[in-house]
């Protein structure tokens, strides 16, 4: 399957079936940080840029298994850029909420909000998470590099409005780049935003995995908890996660059934191939192969992807004191 991968096992909302709406990295934003890898055509046009009945059709071959379709809590909708750029995502949405009887949670940069189609969209899922890094246009243009045809503040007031209509779980990310939006001015900004905004939670993030410039940093965990304690004083604060700060429940899942090989597959292809999928969308270490394929831990993965390494299909590549495939 092309556009649908895992599930996966996903620290904040369990093993998450992914479904990825565009074939390469199609995005309005160019993010320092991001762990793709650069955008390939920066845009803001919307448009169907992979025909919505092939996903669909992925979608329905997917569910007629029940055995795979009870092993997921949740569909996300992402993408390697930007899914609400696809003009098909409501119809995608609504096959999806249809047909699998999950939860279905949309992963976003929020700067789209603006556009009534969207909005309407996205109104059908049951969790959105956009993104805000900023309020500041200056930051806004060094940390995300946009097209030229986004305005700061528009993103903004769509994300308010998006955030008084939405009835559902709406969960803001930020993500924090060491000397660029953590600053107090930077955080305040941020902060007053979040006060117009109605919201179930916040989540603070860092640079935790390999970034596209070398020069995206990580903000400390004293840090971000300083951040977390600024943005959730005062009345009528939403919750504030720091996504960072290790392992939750959700990452723990039940091993498989003896005598099948690791990873719950019945052979090594399907494995393989589970593993492929994941590090085609981003960066994993052992640790986070073996969560979602429980191969008898991060020294059998590493066994298992060496021969990989050797004949150059697979790369490692060091960020902080972690190893990452690729």
């Amino acid at each position: 399957m092309n556009h649908i991968f895992g599930p996966v096992n996903s620290r904040r909302l369990g093993r998450s079936l992914g479904i990825d709406l565009l074939p390469r990295k199609v995005c309005n934003l160019n993010c320092i940080y991001c762990e793709v890898g650069a955008t390939t055509q920066l845009t803001c046009e919307r448009k169907e840029y992979i025909p919505t009945t092939a996903i669909i059709a992925e979608i329905t071959e997917f569910c007629a298994d029940p055995e795979r379709l009870n092993r997921v809590d949740v569909v996300t909708v992402t993408a390697s850029g930007e899914p609400t750029l696809h003009s098909g995502l409501g119809r995608i949405i609504t096959a999806l909420k249809t047909m699998t009887g999950k939860p279905v949670a949309v992963l976003t940069n929020g700067t789209t909000l603006m556009r009534e189609d969207v909005v309407a969209e996205l109104s059908l899922a049951d969790v959105v998470i956009p993104s805000l890094d900023t309020a500041r246009p200056a930051s806004f243009r060094k940390l995300n590099r946009p097209a030229t045809c986004l305005d700061l503040q528009e993103i903004i007031e769509g994300l308010v409005h998006f955030s008084k209509v939405f009835t559902k779980e709406l969960w803001l990310e930020i993500l924090f780049a060491q000397g660029i939006n953590d600053s107090d001015e930077e955080v305040q900004a941020l902060v007053a935003v979040i006060r117009r905004m109605t919201l179930s939670r916040v989540q603070l993030n860092t640079v935790a995995r390999p970034p596209l410039e070398s020069f995206a940093l990580p903000v400390g965990e004293q840090r971000l908890k300083e951040i977390a304690d600024l943005i959730s004083s005062g009345p009528d604060a939403p919750r504030v996660d720091i996504l960072t700060s290790g392992s939750s429940a959700t990452d723990k899942v039940n091993p498989v059934d003896s005598g099948r090989f690791p990873g719950g597959a019945t052979n090594r292809e399907e494995t393989l191939e589970k593993i492929i999928e994941m590090l085609k969308r981003r960066p994993c270490t052992a640790a986070d192969i073996d969560r979602t394929c429980q191969m008898g831990g991060p020294e059998k993965v590493e066994q298992f992807l060496e021969p990989l390494v050797r004949s150059g299909q697979l790369k490692k590549q060091s960020h902080g004191d972690k190893l990452y495939y690729q």
